[in-house]
């Protein structure tokens, strides 16, 4: 889900209060630290729970107002409101005055990613997703310094849209997690090692000018449900069929989706499949099985925020029997068919993944150009756009990898697919590297600059 951020610019007012540096937490419930922010920054509400010290030269998306002053020594009573409505994707800053000698340079909003035909837009304007996954940065218990650091180097090869921090549902000790069971009862984790570490992942990314995607469900999470509800020993969807687990599902997704009404980036599940990674499927479960499912949850999700946009994170298997030399993930086996999936009224754009089955094909490069124009082709006859969600290729060689990745980009262009998002991206922080699964990309590996050079090629397309 791509969305908008309302940003509320909060100043502190004592000159003697400790300050809080930058990037650091300033506000929200619950919070009972410092409030006023170092020189040259604004505290900014996220949302309720999270108040952030951001530059006050940074540019953001939502519309902001001012409840008081920023300047150490400055009156806490005075008040100033500003509104403002833009056109464009183009960054516009407003300049604030307060108490008569403060002045204030407050960010101004874009708005909320809509569609148009096969292509995202922002105010009526053209709106590129390119961009990768990482699921780490709320996950692994980095500094906000490190955080930080990880979006940086993201927006400095171009990227616009992050997708990850995916649930966790069976955390082991001093993991950060969303979720947590004790028998039949699940716990929405809102603590400092839960949705308010997610809480600043998500600043973080808005002050470097991204937009996210969360996912909903990853980690085991729905064998982990079954198991807590019903017993272990289940058919992997059951997932999706048992209304008992669909309520508890959905008691989750509210809790998240509330929680971020006004921020960028929930969707419905990721890579939903008939069977499991450790669970197999039951007789009964078809494509319809998990199309029926991802209706009804979409459907749940928009009442609950209808100002985003939801997808299915699916991986994008093709329901056409008999085609492609067999190719099972075109033989609709898997319980994904994305043609039908991308006609869900609810589901506003498509995705798919590269398969990882086939990174072992001595022609796999090829084979994905294939996968892109199938889907491409999809995307047109819906009138709905499309993302390649997850793609990649391990390599010992930058060169070669960079190469291959050439391919596959010429192949998103050419073909007119929406956009991409590489698996996945990586940071050499205080603490060393993120986690490497042999696909993470880090800014001295060449495909870096050529994730940029495409990033250009996808915004100049429109």
């Amino acid at each position: 889900m791509l969305g908008q951020l309302i940003l509320v610019a909060v100043l502190g007012s004592s000159a003697l209060a400790q300050t809080v540096p930058v990037f650091g937490q300033c506000g929200g419930e619950s919070y009972t630290g410092a409030t006023q922010c170092a020189a040259g920054n604004n505290c900014v509400v996220f949302n309720p729970f999270f108040f952030q010290c951001v530059p006050d030269t940074e540019t953001f998306t939502g519309s902001p107002t001012i409840t008081n002053t920023g300047t150490v020594g400055a009156s806490p009573t005075s008040t100033v409101k500003t509104t403002s409505t833009v056109a464009s994707t183009t960054p516009v800053k407003s300049t604030s005055t307060v108490a008569s000698t403060t002045t204030v340079s407050t960010p101004f909003p874009t708005g909320f990613v809509k569609t148009s035909g096969t292509r995202f837009t922002l105010n009526g304007a053209p709106f590129t997703v390119f961009g990768t996954n990482a699921y780490w940065p709320a996950l692994q218990g980095y500094s906000n310094a490190d955080i930080d650091q990880a979006f940086a180097d993201m927006a400095a090869a171009g990227v616009t849209v992050v997708r990850g921090f995916n649930e966790v549902t069976n955390p082991f000790q001093g993991q950060v997690f969303f979720h947590q069971w004790a028998g039949a009862t699940a716990t929405v984790n809102t603590g400092t090692a839960g949705l308010q570490r997610l809480d600043q992942v998500v600043a973080s990314a808005k002050a470097h000018g991204i937009r996210v995607i969360i996912t909903l469900s990853d980690f085991g999470g729905m064998d982990v449900y079954a198991a807590q509800l019903i017993g272990s020993g289940q058919p992997h969807d059951v997932f999706y069929t048992n209304p008992t687990i669909i309520a508890a599902f959905k008691t989750y997704v509210q809790a998240v989706v509330s929680r971020y009404a006004n921020e960028p980036g929930v969707m419905v599940g990721n890579e939903p499949r008939c069977a499991g990674s450790n669970t197999a499927a039951s007789a009964n479960c078809t494509t319809a099985t998990i199309t029926n499912w991802a209706s009804t949850i979409s459907t749940f999700i928009k009442s609950l925020d209808a100002n985003h946009l939801v997808a299915l994170g699916d991986e994008g298997f093709l329901n056409e029997p008999g085609t492609h030399n067999f190719d099972f993930v075109y033989q609709g086996t898997l319980g994904i068919d994305f043609a039908a999936n991308m006609n869900i009224k609810t589901l506003d754009f498509g995705t798919f993944h590269e398969s990882w089955g086939e990174t072992a094909n001595p022609d796999s490069v090829t084979w994905g150009v294939q996968w892109i124009n199938d889907h491409a082709a999809i995307m047109k006859t819906a009138n709905k756009p499309a993302i390649m969600e997850e793609f990649g290729l391990a390599s010992s060689s930058g060169a070669t990898r960079a190469a291959q990745y050439t391919t596959w980009y010429n192949a998103i262009i050419s073909s007119g697919l929406t956009g991409d998002l590489v698996w996945q991206a990586g940071s050499d922080l205080s603490t060393g590297p993120t986690p490497n699964d042999g696909f993470a990309i880090f800014p001295s590996d060449p495909v870096y600059a050529l994730m940029k050079q495409h990033a250009a090629a996808l915004k100049s397309r429109g």
